[in-house]
């Protein structure tokens, strides 16, 4: 699904962003609610942030990457925890690519995300190379999500993948 969102681009810096894990429901821009097997997940836009909260028989999660003020959490390069029942684990990558670049790979992830049934997009008004994308997905019994946080104006694009599943039991 792809969305205009209605405001202003107001994270002008991909060093501004943070990371967090349980952070209560944000106000949210657009959002996307899910229903992958015995998995609800909502996709959540917050600009050009996003968080996702995910809820299933094992319990809930939330991960939100956004500029946060008073975060002292910057944005990790990557992160494994347990979080009850399930292992999680994120991951992080800013690339710095050139205007034209830049250009093509906007137009291509939107492409990508605004078919994909469980894929949500917003890009802002005036800024076309400006924007926020999701898409999620369950595979082998993980549920896994991919963001992508464009910063035309630095040339850069945050991506991140995170992959939240249930912990494995060692057979005796």
């Amino acid at each position: 699904m792809l969305t205009t969102i209605k405001t202003a681009y107001t994270d002008t810096r991909a060093a501004d962003l943070a990371w967090a894990l349980g952070r209560e429901p944000l106000p949210a821009l657009a959002v996307l609610d899910l229903q992958l097997d015995d998995v609800k997940v909502q996709l959540r836009l917050l600009g050009a942030s996003h968080q996702v909260l995910l809820e299933e028989e094992h319990g809930s999660c939330s991960e939100t990457v956004a500029c946060m003020p008073g975060s002292s959490t910057p944005l990790p390069l990557g992160v494994a925890k347990r979080i009850g029942d399930w292992e999680y684990e994120f991951a992080a990558h800013v690339e710095t690519l050139s205007h034209g670049s830049f250009a093509g790979r906007a137009q291509e992830l939107l492409a990508l995300v605004a078919e994909h049934p469980y894929g949500l997009a917003g890009t802002f008004p005036g800024a076309p190379h400006a924007f926020t994308a999701m898409l999620a997905q369950r595979e082998s019994g993980q549920v896994r999500w991919r963001t992508w946080h464009a910063y035309p104006q630095e040339g850069r694009l945050v991506a991140t993948r995170t992959r939240v599943g249930v912990r494995a039991v060692a057979a005796l």
